[in-house]
C-alpha cells in the first residue's frame, strides 16, 4: 500500500494495490499492522456506508467533538467522489486550510482523516457509495457542521453551489466564523 502525505499534516492517502486476474481483483484495504509501521496506528470502532444517488450530492462538512472526536478512513465502493478534509483545530498552522482527492471505486483511494478535521464530499456519478472506519463511536451530542460553501475556507467543489443537493442540516449550517473550535480535539 502507498500512502501519501497531503499538504495538511496527519491528512494521509491510501492507494492499496490491486491484483486483477480474469476472475476479477483483490486488494488488501485495511491491515494495522503494516499501517502502524508507517506511522499509522489507530482502532476503528465503527464503520458507516452511505449511498448518494444524484451527481452533486454534497454530505458534509461534519465531525465530532472531544471528548467523541472521530478519526476516519474514508473509500468509496461504488462510484466516485471528491473527498474534502479542513483543519479546524485550534492554533494549528493550517488552520482553516483544506485538502482534497478524488475517491473512486476503479482508483480505490483511501483518505485518512485525523480527529479535529470537518469532512465532506461531493458525488461525481450516480448512485455513489462511500464506506469510512471511525475511531469513535457516532455520538449526536458532539456532531457539528460546517457550511460546505463557507467563503472563508473556499473550497473548490467543482460544482455549482447553488445546485448542490443537501440534507436540511447541511443546508442551515453555520460558517466556521459561526461555529467555535474551542472542543475540537487535537
Amino acid at each position: 500500500m502507498k500512502i501519501t502525505p497531503t499538504d495538511l499534516p496527519g491528512v494521509l492517502l491510501l492507494e492499496p494495490r490491486k491484483f486483477e486476474d480474469s476472475r476479477g481483483f483483490f486488494a488488501e484495504t485495511w491491515h494495522r499492522a503494516k499501517l502502524a509501521e508507517a506511522g499509522l496506528s489507530i482502532d476503528f470502532v465503527q464503520e458507516n456506508q452511505s449511498l448518494s444517488r444524484q451527481v452533486g450530492t454534497v454530505r458534509g462538512l461534519h465531525c465530532q467533538l472531544a471528548p467523541h472526536a472521530q478519526a476516519k478512513l474514508v473509500r468509496v465502493v461504488r462510484g466516485a467522489v471528491f473527498d474534502v478534509a479542513v483543519d479546524i483545530r485550534p492554533g494549528s498552522p493550517t488552520y482553516r486550510k483544506w485538502t482534497g482527492a478524488i475517491l473512486s471505486a476503479d482508483n480505490m483511494h483511501q483518505l485518512f482523516i485525523p480527529a479535529g478535521f470537518l469532512h465532506g464530499f461531493v458525488t461525481h456519478e450516480p448512485d455513489t457509495e462511500v464506506v469510512y472506519k471511525c475511531s469513535d463511536f457516532y455520538a449526536p451530542t458532539h456532531e457539528c457542521s460546517v457550511r460546505f460553501d463557507d467563503p472563508e475556507i473556499g473550497i473548490d467543489w467543482g460544482i455549482d453551489p447553488k445546485n448542490a443537493i443537501l440534507s436540511d442540516k447541511d443546508a442551515k449550517a453555520p460558517t466556521l466564523r459561526q461555529f467555535s473550535t474551542e472542543e475540537v480535539s487535537i
